[in-house]
């Protein structure tokens, strides 16, 4: 790399690179960046300040399933181990599960509980 300086008062002021050498320093910073957003992902990831969502569930969800019925299938639970760790009925579980009725916040909180999940991703 060859870089141009301008000087001020006999001191450098600028330094002028080529066009190319330029871009290459702002993808070098972007990478940076990029390296440093991960870090701090996995940092928080593996303080449980973070959680992430398997890529069958967010394109089954996607797809129109039930949270909560794929989340009791990803923890290989059946409807009755579920309901009976969270305290309701099965068919209570299954009407959740299939949208026939909405649940309480407790009753939700309980479930995500169960599963070792954040309440949100139950929740639309």
């Amino acid at each position: 790399m060859k870089a141009q300086l301008i000087e001020k008062d006999g001191r450098p002021e600028f330094a002028v690179i080529p066009y190319a050498d330029y871009q290459h320093f702002l993808e070098l910073l972007e990478d940076e960046a990029d390296a440093l957003v991960v870090a701090e992902f996995h940092e928080a990831y593996s303080a449980g300040r973070e959680f992430m969502v398997p890529e069958v569930i967010v394109r089954r969800e996607l797809a129109g399933e039930s949270p909560l019925k794929l989340w009791r299938e990803q923890r290989a639970m059946t409807q009755e181990e579920l309901a009976k760790k969270s305290g309701i009925s099965k068919p209570y579980l299954s009407q959740l599960e299939t949208g026939k009725r909405q649940g309480t916040v407790d009753t939700l909180s309980a479930i995500a509980r169960s599963l070792g999940v954040p309440l949100d991703v139950l929740t639309e």
